[in-house]
C-alpha cells in the first residue's frame, strides 16, 4: 500500500492491455505499476512490493507468466496473483491454477466489473 492505495503490479507484453489497465486502475483509486515482460515484471515485483499482481500467460516465451509466478511464490506465498489469459475459461479447465500458484485466471478482453470486484475480494 502506498499513500493509502493499493498497488497492483500488471505484467503484459500489449501495450494496448497494459495502458487499459492502468486506465481502470487508476480511475478507481488503485496504483499501478506496469512491466512488458516477466523478467521486467520480477524487477519491477522486487522494487515496488505490490499488494497484487495481474500477469499475462503468454509473452515472451510461452510459459513466461508461470515462470514469474513460480518464482515469485517462491518468496511471497500470499500475494494474489491473476493470470490474464484468451483461452481463460478453458485455460481452468485443463489446468490447475492453484498448482502454479495462481489466485485465479482473467480473460480477455478484459471485464472492468469483475476485474473490479477481484480487487475488492482479494485486497480486504
Amino acid at each position: 500500500m502506498q499513500d493509502g492505495k493499493y498497488v497492483v503490479l500488471c505484467i503484459d507484453d500489449d501495450a494496448d492491455i497494459r495502458e487499459c489497465l492502468q486506465i481502470i486502475l487508476e480511475e478507481n483509486d488503485y496504483i499501478p505499476v506496469l512491466a512488458e515482460s516477466a523478467e521486467e515484471g520480477y524487477r519491477v515485483y522486487e522494487e515496488t512490493k505490490p499488494d497484487l499482481i495481474i500477469v499475462d500467460m503468454m509473452m515472451e516465451l510461452a510459459d513466461a507468466g508461470t515462470d514469474f509466478t513460480k518464482k515469485v511464490r517462491e518468496h511471497n506465498k500470499n500475494i494474489p496473483i491473476y493470470m490474464l489469459s484468451s483461452v481463460g475459461a478453458g485455460l481452468s479447465m485443463n489446468i490447475d491454477y492453484n498448482e502454479i500458484g495462481l489466485t485465479g485466471i482473467l480473460q480477455k478482453p478484459i471485464d472492468n466489473d469483475l476485474l473490479l470486484s477481484l480487487l475488492t475480494a482479494s485486497l480486504k
